[in-house]
């Protein structure tokens, strides 16, 4: 038979091995908890990181295409005489304009770098020369867009006649399109940051009358 301090030491043997798991469970619980809250976090995180990246990207996006069309709004003859539009493709576009407002008409190109979808945009200044000329190439050249995602199916530019809509037959004009014909402009931005997730591309449309062409003749 256990004396009295037997028993008192049994019992807090127990005690203590009862606090002990316990306690183990507890950091258990814990660490758990932890897990679970960095877990929510992490992916809360690159939720929020996606839609600010998108918004950011998609208000680029729209700058851009509101630049594009004020400023073919503005193509004009060059300053050597020669036809305001320089070429115009699926995605590509070279025109005459003065983008400064410098009392100088400029050649401005837009494209797209396919490779690193990024919508580019060249300007050439015109030589000092009597008459002026603009040497191949652009002078300079900037990024105006990224995350920029057009293809074959949905290309960068499309080019209409005079007869837009009513014309079905070259509705849009086959590109290149000749220069002559053209008087009006769509522009389709098409822009998705992570083509693996949702949500999907946004697209930006607008088009553009170039009325300054309305005096030349086709």
């Amino acid at each position: 038979m256990m004396s009295s301090s037997q028993k008192s030491v049994v019992r807090r043997k127990r005690l203590k091995g009862l606090t002990l798991v316990e306690m183990l469970v507890a950091i258990f619980i814990l660490s758990a908890g932890m897990l679970g809250f960095s877990l929510l976090f992490s992916a809360s995180w690159k939720s929020n990181k996606f839609i600010l990246e998108t918004g950011v990207t998609s208000i680029q996006v729209n700058r851009a295409s509101a630049g594009i069309i004020n400023n073919l709004r503005k193509v004009r003859q060059a300053d050597n005489g020669d036809y305001p539009i320089e070429s115009a493709d699926d995605f590509d576009i070279q025109v005459y304009l003065d983008i400064d407002n410098d009392g100088v008409t400029e050649r401005v190109h837009y494209w797209l770098d396919d490779p690193n979808d990024r919508l580019m945009r060249g300007i050439r200044e015109p030589s000092n020369a009597q008459p002026p000329t603009y040497a191949a190439g652009d002078e300079t050249t900037s990024i105006i867009a990224e995350y920029i995602v057009n293809d074959a199916t949905q290309p960068l530019f499309y080019y209409y006649n005079e007869n837009y809509p009513g014309d079905t037959v070259n509705n849009p004009l086959a590109t290149p399109a000749s220069i002559g014909d053209i008087r009006l402009v769509r522009v389709l931005i098409r822009m998705n940051i992570d083509p693996i997730k949702a949500p999907n591309n946004i697209n930006i449309e607008s088009f553009v009358d170039l009325r300054n062409l309305e005096s030349y003749d086709n």
